[in-house]
């Protein structure tokens, strides 16, 4: 039975930006804005915004209907809802996992970004300073163990005393006042990058799609990344959004909750890409230089600016907030999911996930000094961080989207008509009952899903 006595949020605003705050990472405004221009820019940006709409949408509001039925984590979520004898709940220890998987690498990654964020600070990067001695400051960062550890605990414990405090006091009231701040950083940084001489090149190569830069890309190879990063920026398939499911109220529909998050987490990264392409256009910067945009190009940019030094502090506090934000909402999926499966406090859970997590992080902590050469997948070459980047982000996430779209749309899991009746449960947008919009669900988007993992393999 759904637990009724279950924590809730103490405002709809509350659930919105940790929804929010769980979806918007990394990914948003270091993995999009690389991405887009190395794809292209504005056609990317299109295809990226059609798959949102036509993928994303319909699976975060099946996963927010399992669990505001269930008012339950993964593994008891589907339990809970489940025919009984079947063995859909099986995946939910799966979830579980991929939620631990992807904190054993996002601390670290998280970590990077609040080391960048000290180092501007505390003044390390200084006007006129070398471009390669700002290379070899990311470099410096990586092979250093004292300071890969340090930044990488700090993570863990801020993520762990957020949680500890309880879903209102602490996830809720810390992740509505970064994501208040994020909102506020991100049109300040945009406003200034517009601003600069030459900006508007770069949002013309950002927004305005070009038809014959996508042919000598391939329009193939745009598809596939719009369609890969549209998916796995929303954090589905891991239980990641059930759990903040679990905290809804029946108030409010869960389509039209699911649009304002997506819509929510789409401003965040076309934001993002307003900051980078004007600023890299104005400095004469590639546009296309990949995941070290961040790390090294961009602090480039920032210490030839007038008040370089404030406009990086700013940056990288946006970016902290964003890294936070998903931390601290994986944490408490975490917990949560603990607690459902042995009825412990939250006390004993959050001090035995901050335990597990710091130690499970150590190997992508430590890969780049004292475990460097070391790797997971050998066939592939992979070192800890791309195991499990690549175990979550292209096995474990569209594997469990499919299984969630299976399950609220067969006769032999909850049901479609069933998770329609619970998402249009409140005031706002409706789910569509009609047949076309069913068979949308049944057969089209699995074909979808499945196109990426083959992709993705």
């Amino acid at each position: 039975m759904a637990d009724t006595n279950r924590e809730s949020f103490k405002s709809r605003i509350g659930f919105l930006m940790v929804s929010a705050g769980c979806a918007i990472g990394v990914g948003n405004i270091w993995k999009f804005p690389w991405l887009c221009g190395q794809n292209g820019g504005g056609i990317f940006v299109l295809f990226y915004l059609v798959f949102l709409v036509i993928m994303g949408i319909p699976i975060m509001s099946m996963e927010f209907a399992v669990g505001r039925a269930s008012k339950r984590s993964s593994v008891d979520g589907f339990k809970v809802l489940e025919p009984k004898g079947s063995g859909w709940h099986v995946y939910g220890y799966f979830a579980i996992a991929g939620n631990v998987l992807l904190m054993m690498f996002y601390t670290s990654v998280a970590g990077w970004l609040v080391n960048y964020f000290v180092k501007f600070l505390t003044g390390a990067f200084t006007s006129g300073m070398p471009q390669e001695e700002v290379a070899s400051a990311f470099m410096g960062m990586l092979t250093s163990t004292p300071q890969s550890l340090i930044y990488m605990f700090i993570t863990v414990l801020a993520g762990a005393l957020v949680c500890y405090l309880g879903v209102r006091k602490g996830v809720e009231n810390i992740t509505k006042f970064m994501m208040s701040g994020l909102l506020v950083l991100i049109v300040v940084l945009a406003v200034h990058s517009l601003t600069l001489e030459g900006a508007f090149d770069g949002v013309k190569f950002y927004l305005v799609p070009n038809f014959q830069r996508a042919s000598e890309i391939g329009y193939s190879n745009i598809i596939v990344s719009a369609m890969n990063q549209a998916f796995f920026t929303l954090s589905l398939g891991i239980g990641a959004m059930e759990i903040f499911g679990t905290y809804m109220s029946d108030k409010k529909s869960i389509g039209g909750e699911a649009v304002r998050i997506t819509v929510l987490d789409t401003m965040v990264a076309l934001l993002a890409g307003l900051i980078i392409f004007p600023a890299c256009f104005s400095f004469g910067i590639n546009p296309g230089a990949g995941p070290e945009l961040i790390f090294i190009t961009l602090p480039n940019v920032f210490i030839n600016m007038s008040l370089g030094r404030v406009w990086g502090i700013l940056f990288f506090l946006f970016m902290v907030f964003a890294a936070m934000s998903t931390v601290i909402a994986v944490f408490e999926n975490i917990i949560a999911s603990l607690m459902d499966l042995k009825g412990w406090s939250r006390k004993k859970c959050t001090i035995i996930t901050f335990v597990g997590v710091l130690i499970l992080s150590l190997p992508v902590a430590l890969e780049y000094n004292v475990l460097e050469g070391f790797q997971i997948l050998r066939g592939r070459g992979r070192g800890p961080l791309d195991s499990w980047d690549f175990l979550v982000s292209n096995l474990l996430l569209p594997i469990g989207s499919l299984i969630y779209l299976m399950f609220c749309c067969s006769k032999t899991g909850w049901g479609y008509d069933n998770f329609v009746e619970e998402c249009n449960k409140g005031e706002g947008l409706k789910f569509p009952k009609g047949k076309v919009i069913r068979f949308y669900c049944q057969f089209v988007i699995p074909v979808l899903i499945l196109f990426i993992l083959v992709m993705g393999l």
